[in-house]
């Protein structure tokens, strides 16, 4: 495949539907709701997980948004993760109210009713698996970025600024450095001088200039020990599928299970390449914005230069358990749009 491809994130996912839950946790988040599950409406499709995610309307009138998934998929512990901390998040920070968790074991034998040979009674522990469900307020919101607007675009920028306002400093105590991840053997971030070396392949489809830029990109990722440095909680995974706006305008912010510790401009900046390639000025922006003013160009682009090799990792690979064939389209749709804009930024081409 030659250049980015086009990712629909209102379609990346393909989820399951609440008739396909194990009834044992449909019935101990309905007693966690403390009312019955009257209906559920259509599963989301974005997304890159398999998990369940789906609104459904409860007995006494409430609507929940409600996410679950069995420990055999990623899913499971982001969605665990993300209950933990959201009821922490400082008021200033728009996220769903976390209303409930729910946790329950199922057979995870094809027949939970058992056979004349292996009675549902005597599965063994190890046929059991483990489920989660949280379930949070439910916004009737949509999502920016598709493709990004000046008006979407002004009120994320905002959103951001007052997020990195509240989460600076860290109002967590267990957070990990984002520097920390990028020391740990997994994270590629010594990707373009492998490449160089002949110690791993050049992905397929890229830019042409990209073999004259490998050093050059391994040199702006080596800045990271103090260009990414931060006391700010970040998002980590800020996406316009991880955004949405309601009918006030309100920039809601979900999935919050990636957080770390980074810069306070980490989570706004990783919107920039694609609001770029859409037609917004981003680098008026950044001179524009608070977040961005003060900081030197470098370590900006080190960030930009870090998200490219860390997508153009495992590129070929098949997706992790749980995980969707979309999640590797959009790693090459973001290392496209990333190098796209250090390409302007840097006058590469």
């Amino acid at each position: 495949m030659s250049g980015a491809p086009l990712v629909d994130y209102t379609a990346t996912s393909a989820r399951p539907p609440w008739s396909a839950l194990p009834d044992s946790l449909r019935t101990a988040l309905a007693v966690a709701l403390g009312t019955e599950i009257a209906a559920a409406g259509p599963s989301v499709t974005s997304g890159f997980t398999g998990g369940f995610a789906a609104p459904l309307y409860l007995a006494d009138g409430r609507e929940v948004f409600v996410k679950a998934a069995e420990n055999s998929q990623h899913a499971y512990s982001a969605y665990q993760r993300e209950a933990e901390l959201v009821p922490n998040l400082p008021a200033a920070v728009r996220a769903p109210r976390i209303l409930a968790t729910a946790h329950a074991t199922a057979p995870t034998h094809a027949n939970v009713s058992g056979t004349a040979e292996q009675p549902a009674a005597a599965l063994a522990p190890d046929n059991e698996a483990r489920w989660f469900a949280v379930a949070s307020e439910r916004v009737d919101a949509r999502m920016p970025g598709m493709p990004w607007t000046r008006e979407d675009f002004a009120t994320v920028t905002k959103t951001c600024e007052t997020m990195a306002d509240a989460l600076t400093p860290t109002p967590f105590t267990d957070l990990e450095p984002f520097t920390a991840q990028m020391e740990r053997n997994a994270f590629p971030r010594h990707a373009p001088a492998e490449i160089l070396a002949g110690q791993r392949p050049l992905p397929d489809g890229f830019h042409p200039w990209l073999p004259d830029r490998l050093q050059e990109l391994q040199d702006l990722i080596n800045l990271y020990p103090t260009a990414l440095q931060g006391d700010s909680a970040v998002h980590g995974d800020l996406r316009p599928d991880n955004l949405f706006i309601d009918s006030t305008n309100t920039c809601w912010t979900v999935d919050w299970n990636w957080l770390s510790l980074a810069p306070p401009w980490f989570d706004w900046v990783g919107l920039l390449p694609l609001a770029h390639r859409d037609g917004i000025d981003t680098l008026a922006a950044i001179n524009a914005s608070p977040l961005t003013n003060a900081v030197p160009a470098d370590d900006l682009d080190c960030f930009a230069a870090t998200i490219a090799a860390y997508m153009m990792d495992k590129l070929d690979a098949p997706p992790p358990p749980g995980c969707t064939p979309e999640l590797r389209r959009h790693q090459r749709n973001y290392a496209w749009a990333f190098l796209d804009w250090l390409a302007v930024r840097r006058d590469w081409v």
